[in-house]
């Protein structure tokens, strides 16, 4: 289907699309399985929420600044595959680690080498270019969005196995291994992911590289060109960075309280919760991202250049009532609810990473989604777990306060999310126009680059 246009075959592409899911999925599996493991991890590290807020979050957040952008350009100039292979192999250790960690400091510092950190940053720039150079425009929404499935298939998969665990742990109790010895169940749960992640590496071998194409394929810029393109588009990177970023706050500061709220609220057991809202998650978040990715396709096709933002404001627009599911007076409700709420946050996060290939240069769309990716993972991740966190524990003063938390934060950035990118709507579209006339510093100036702007 493709070859005629220089893209690989539509065989080739997608199982591409398909290998790079599994390892995301294996990247989300390992950063999610936390949130369920909450109570057993508090009780045997001696730890509060807020502390327990920093390994489901922040831990990620302090590596991917470090490495976010390097890692980025890498993968605007080298392998991408093996970037990804690299970076599958190093966070699948640090993961085996977490199972050995006997103190905070001991699993905060190995958490900071998992899932979003080495993952995120090695991970889905890499995957993003190599996605981008195998569909054409009229397919990339959609493609992206199978890719970004990763995130729901991950997410809940570690819920439900999460949840098999804590049924495990109350009918056998602790495990003898050789050399570790005794382990707690939790512990083994990252000692197994861990190994599967090392084996997986192999499987990325399959992947092709496929030739880079568009604007400015095949070129390499430096650094301050990246810079200066940037700079020339700020206005759109901001609103679109900050405003995708206040959707992920929402999306991960709720998910990574949500299994606990229904637990404090409604009393549920753990392997409840894991086991109903990991089915959620991974049935109704697939499916949210993927409408996401095919309704901004057909709206790109219909002549609306700025469909992945409209995508992502009706996403925002559709979740902020359904918030309300955290008053909900029964448990049963709230999850029913919680299907559409899932559905509706999860529409964005597969047109996000493909609007940021639309506008920028092949050269530069490594370090461009690093920097998308390193914004929304500091806000999203680093920040949001922590603000439902801190709004539980000083401003309530209540473990059973949470309720009232996950729906004044959440519902606050999703008002955010709204107006900026509502104002990057039309700053959006000149980008696209812009595009078309950039040339590499070798071939044209500054002035004459800013000229046609």
């Amino acid at each position: 289907m493709h070859n005629n246009n220089g893209y690989p075959s539509s065989t080739r592409a997608w199982l591409t699309v398909a290998i790079l899911m599994l390892a995301y999925v294996l990247s989300f599996i390992d950063r999610q399985i936390l949130n369920l493991l909450v109570e057993p991890i508090r009780r045997d590290l001696l730890i509060n929420d807020t502390q327990m807020s920093l390994l489901m979050g922040l831990s990620f957040a302090l590596f991917y600044t470090v490495c976010g952008i390097p890692l980025g350009r890498l993968a605007d100039r080298r392998s991408r595959r093996g970037l990804i292979a690299g970076g599958v192999l190093l966070w699948s250790l640090m993961t085996a680690l977490c199972g050995t960690a006997k103190t905070f400091w001991q699993f905060l510092t190995f958490r900071v080498g998992v899932g979003v950190g080495v993952g995120e940053a090695a991970l889905s720039p890499s995957a993003y270019s190599l996605i981008a150079d195998s569909f054409p425009p009229s397919l990339r929404a959609t493609a992206m969005s199978v890719y970004s499935m990763g995130i729901y298939i991950g997410s809940g998969l570690a819920f439900l196995l999460g949840g098999l665990v804590i049924k495990f742990a109350s009918a056998q109790g602790d495990v003898m291994l050789p050399v570790l010895g005794e382990v707690r169940p939790w512990q083994l749960i990252f000692l197994v992911l861990g190994a599967a992640g090392a084996l997986f590496t192999l499987v990325l071998l399959a992947i092709k590289e496929p030739s880079r194409k568009g604007v400015g394929a095949g070129v390499e810029v430096p650094l301050s060109e990246v810079a200066g393109y940037l700079k020339l588009n700020r206005r759109t990177v901001l609103c679109h960075n900050f405003g995708f970023a206040c959707l992920a706050f929402a999306a991960y500061g709720g998910a990574t309280w949500i299994p606990t709220f229904f637990i404090r609220t409604y009393g549920w057991s753990a392997s409840e919760v894991g086991m109903l809202y990991g089915s959620v998650v991974a049935v109704f978040g697939s499916l949210g991202i993927i409408v996401g990715g095919r309704l901004s396709d057909l709206l790109q096709r219909r002549g609306h250049s700025d469909a992945p933002l409209r995508v992502a404001m009706i996403a925002a627009l559709c979740t902020l009532p359904l918030n309300l599911l955290y008053l909900a007076s029964s448990g049963p409700l709230a999850m029913a609810l919680m299907a559409m709420h899932v559905f509706f946050i999860a529409m964005p996060f597969g047109v996000g990473p493909a609007a940021i290939q639309e506008i920028m240069p092949n050269s530069m769309r490594g370090q461009a989604s690093a920097i998308y990716l390193f914004i929304i993972t500091l806000i999203g991740l680093g920040v949001g777990p922590t603000a439902v966190a801190l709004v539980t524990d000083f401003v309530f003063g209540d473990d059973q306060a949470l309720r009232y938390s996950l729906l004044i934060v959440t519902s606050t950035v999703l008002i955010g999310a709204l107006l900026l990118l509502g104002i990057g709507l039309k700053h959006y579209r000149d980008s696209l126009d812009r595009l078309q006339q950039w040339r590499p510093a070798s071939s044209q100036s500054h002035a004459d680059v800013v000229r046609a702007s």
